[in-house]
């Protein structure tokens, strides 16, 4: 009779454990879900301003972009941190044709969007 109740306080508080293990895997998964959120709201916004940047001071501009605006357009690209983006906004800066420009942004805009999980 000791035995079993021994054995029966020793599986209660192994299920008791294993509980609270439980749990706190699921709260782990909970939160790490939320940052992953948080994280792809942050490229989102960071890249719609980028998008909305270049549209307004590049393709609606009257005029050759000015220098606080190049340079507003260059931290934006810089502040996404993404290699793919930065290297293609050097391509489009480096350009020597308006052809090449041209190809350059299509494909600058092309990922920028790409970037933009919905």
């Amino acid at each position: 009779m000791e035995k079993t109740k021994f054995f029966a306080i020793i599986i209660i508080l192994l299920l008791v454990v294993l509980a609270g293990v439980s749990i706190l895997y699921v709260l782990d998964k909970v939160e790490l879900n939320n940052a992953r959120q948080i994280k792809v709201q942050q490229v989102n916004e960071k890249a719609m301003f980028l998008a909305k940047l270049f549209v307004e001071k590049v393709l609606q501009g009257e005029a050759e972009v000015n220098f606080e605006d190049r340079l507003k357009l260059e931290n934006a690209v810089r502040d996404l941190n993404d290699q793919e983006i930065f290297d293609q906004w050097q391509k489009i800066v480096n350009s020597q044709s308006a052809q090449e420009t041209q190809q350059n942004v299509g494909i600058f805009l092309n990922l920028l969007l790409n970037k933009i999980p919905y």
